[in-house]
């Protein structure tokens, strides 16, 4: 994998400015097991139609970071992170992990990581952001930070090459196409994490679970949308409905609110985009909800904050007496 910029060439930093920088762009990080007077290293803003990557190289043997950072600075993106050179060991939501040069990872900021340099040597890391909301919605599912690929794939090739392109020199100014540039690039970062294949023995029970998925999303708008209609319109007994979703650590409730909680998630982001007033209730009863103060507790619970704030970012501060 071609590098997007040459160490000898990249500016050097010193230590508190890469740190520094590192942690305005990612969050807060520090390092272990070297001088700052023996420090060197960059970063590399790069503009990806309108996403932030960084262009990232050290000498540092350990990079980490801790619980109390995630706690400090609340940082709340996805990072898709590649190795350009050298080698790095990560430590990350449980799992250990090697990359090589080409090789990819998913890192969650709101989860501790730690990096670790073979033999004190040199590295250099591509890092896209990816704000967490907007992929999740985009994607349909909540990736697992940690997961890794080999380099080689062709989803990784073809998203590193967009990042590549941008940081030698392509038009970073945005334009109407920017948009559904945008869209592939969460379809590249899926299809390069997407959960694993299922085995051949299940995978008609797979299919049959993709299809009342589809059920689910078409029917969950309406109030009176439950297990049993779910099972009736796919043919199936509703214990067998019970057990393909508790085969998969789920319930069959648990999806139907999860569904319309991501479809209230997708009204609200558009209502602060467009800087609409409509009121909150409005939203909570079209995707499904008979009662606002329900429908609140529930956006709380999967979101951590309050339906009228998780707008609040794009429009300026929300006025939650428009709820009803």
């Amino acid at each position: 994998m071609p590098h997007l910029q040459d160490s000898p060439s990249s500016p050097q930093m010193d230590y508190e400015g890469w740190r520094d920088l590192l942690r305005s762009k990612c969050g807060r990080y520090y390092s272990e097991g070297i001088k700052p007077v023996s420090f060197s290293g960059w970063v590399h803003p790069i503009n990806v139609r309108g996403f932030t990557a960084l262009d990232i190289g050290s000498n540092a043997p350990r990079v980490e970071r801790t619980y109390q950072d995630v706690r400090r600075d609340g940082a709340d993106h996805y990072f898709a992170l590649f190795l350009t050179s050298g080698q790095l060991a990560m430590i990350h939501n449980e799992q250990a992990v090697r990359l090589a040069v080409g090789g990819a990872a998913l890192v969650d900021s709101a989860r501790p990581v730690k990096y670790f340099a073979d033999n004190g040597e040199r590295w250099n890391t591509v890092s896209l952001s990816l704000p967490r909301q907007t992929l999740v919605s985009h994607l349909g599912f909540e990736p697992e930070g940690g997961l890794c690929r080999t380099g080689g794939t062709a989803a990784g090739r073809l998203l590193f090459e967009l990042i590549r392109t941008c940081g030698n020199g392509g038009d970073s100014a945005l334009s109407s196409a920017d948009s559904y540039m945008q869209l592939a690039v969460y379809d590249l970062v899926g299809a390069l994490f997407a959960p694993t294949e299922p085995s051949p023995g299940s995978r008609h029970a797979d299919k049959l679970f993709a299809r009342i998925r589809h059920i689910i999303k078409d029917g969950c708008a309406d109030p009176d949308f439950g297990p049993y209609e779910v099972a009736a319109e796919a043919g199936i007994s509703l214990r067998y409905l019970q057990r393909l979703f508790t085969e998969r650590g789920s319930t069959c409730t648990e999806c139907i609110y999860s569904l319309r909680l991501d479809q209230a998630a997708r009204f609200l982001y558009r209502r602060g985009s467009l800087g609409a007033r409509q009121p909150l209730s409005e939203i909570a009863y079209a995707c499904g909800f008979r009662d606002y103060t329900h429908f609140a507790r529930k956006f709380r619970q999967r979101f951590g904050h309050p339906p009228g704030a998780h707008s609040e970012s794009l429009s300026g501060p929300s006025d939650e007496n428009t709820a009803h």
